[in-house]
């Protein structure tokens, strides 16, 4: 499903910057085109800053020194991939562990089901996968329900009267996504404000406080965020108790993990990563693809036939929306535009090879994704909103 491989391409730069704190990595020159540091030890970091984020960094870095490119973070060297030709030399399609999922556990200070052998990681991958589709399937009645009221919503507001697109979106995907992966709990407004109270204050450390420092320097931060964690964590573990050897008619994404033969502690800190991830990707997602269909009557029109002739006036039903080839063009290519997922990143376990350089063991690779989906080599437009420009 689309919204879970988004969920898994990757989304916050600075959870970039986090992990490197995280893994040693070797101050050896690669020789790699790139950067020299540009303070002892903050590396290039004040080149990140003065560019005004990770992404235009790479798109600058890139620009001076070609595909594959080097620079410093603090004393850690970083190789970035920025071109389709690098990117395919390196993914490895038998890979199975996924970077945003290693990064953000690692913030969290989760360890259960990183690492581990191919075969255990395979059967992890097949597992979530299975149990995301069978949760979307099982709660589309759900999901439609959420949509219909959403529209009434909009219906009722004067066409003059602003809407807060981004705060509906944000409050949508949350409904959606909480009850999708712990039930109907969640069907309670009250619940989702507390989650919601709790997600803002996780995610806004993760955000900034982990990369600067600044989490650890003030003491009511880091409380606000201890307690955050730990009240989400018990609502977890009642959830999980509470589904534990129940056969229920409503499966949800927590039931698929248990079914898994996974600990409770697997479990529950594979939900809060689907959970604080799943959230805010699919609201921003939402929110940039009604934006840029504001912006095209084209796209409109033809996104308006292929529904009307898809779905008529029968009942919407999840195999249908299985059909509807030009919508996932539609929201593919909101992704690239908005560059909603700019950033990939690997820890380079091996010492590996991309074109003629070495990229050295245990070195953090970044995939410039933000600058693959803008190559003028691929897409003749690439700063425009326009479904044709995706490659078949």
């Amino acid at each position: 499903m689309l919204d879970f491989v988004i969920f898994a391409a990757t989304f916050l730069l600075l959870l970039v910057g986090a992990v490197l704190y995280l893994y040693p990595a070797s101050r050896q020159a690669s020789g790699i085109p790139g950067m020299t540091p540009t303070d002892e030890k903050d590396g290039n970091l004040p080149d990140i800053v003065t560019c005004g984020s990770l992404h235009e960094f790479l798109v600058n870095l890139h620009e001076k020194y070609g595909p594959v490119a080097s620079y410093w973070f603090g004393r850690h060297l970083v190789i970035s991939l920025g071109s389709i030709d690098v990117l395919k030399q390196h993914i490895n399609p038998n890979r199975t562990s996924d970077p945003f999922e290693t990064m953000l556990k690692s913030l969290l200070r989760y360890q259960s089901g990183l690492g581990g052998d191919v075969g255990e990681s395979c059967l992890r991958k097949k597992l979530y996968e299975t149990g995301v589709a069978k949760s979307l399937q099982s709660n589309f009645p759900v999901i439609q329900k959420l949509s219909e009221e959403l529209l009434a919503k909009w219906l009722s507001v004067p066409e003059s009267q602003h809407v807060p697109l981004s705060q509906h979106m944000l409050g949508f995907a949350m409904k959606a996504v909480t009850q999708i992966a712990m039930g109907s709990r969640f069907e309670d407004d009250q619940e989702v404000i507390r989650f919601r109270r709790n997600h803002d204050a996780i995610w806004a450390e993760i955000g900034k406080g982990f990369l600067d420092g600044s989490l650890d320097k003030s003491v009511t931060r880091k409380k606000m965020y201890e307690n955050a964690l730990m009240e989400m964590e018990l609502v977890l573990k009642k959830v999980i108790k509470e589904r534990q050897g129940r056969n229920l008619s409503r499966h949800i994404f927590i039931d698929s993990l248990l079914q898994g033969k996974q600990s409770d502690k697997q479990v529950l800190e594979d939900t809060m990563i689907f959970s604080l991830a799943g959230s805010i990707i699919t609201a921003k997602l939402c929110t940039w693809a009604m934006y840029f269909l504001t912006t095209s009557k084209e796209v409109q029109q033809k996104l308006y036939k292929e529904v009307d002739q898809i779905l008529g006036k029968g009942p919407v039903t999840y195999a249908k929306i299985e059909q509807l080839r030009y919508c996932r063009q539609v929201l593919c290519e909101t992704v690239r535009t908005s560059k909603l997922t700019p950033i990939a990143a690997r820890l380079q376990e091996l010492e590996g090879r991309v074109d003629q350089h070495i990229i050295p063991k245990e070195t953090l690779v970044l995939y410039a994704l933000g600058v693959v989906l803008q190559d003028s080599s691929a897409w003749p437009l690439p700063y425009k909103y326009e479904t044709r420009a995706i490659p078949s």
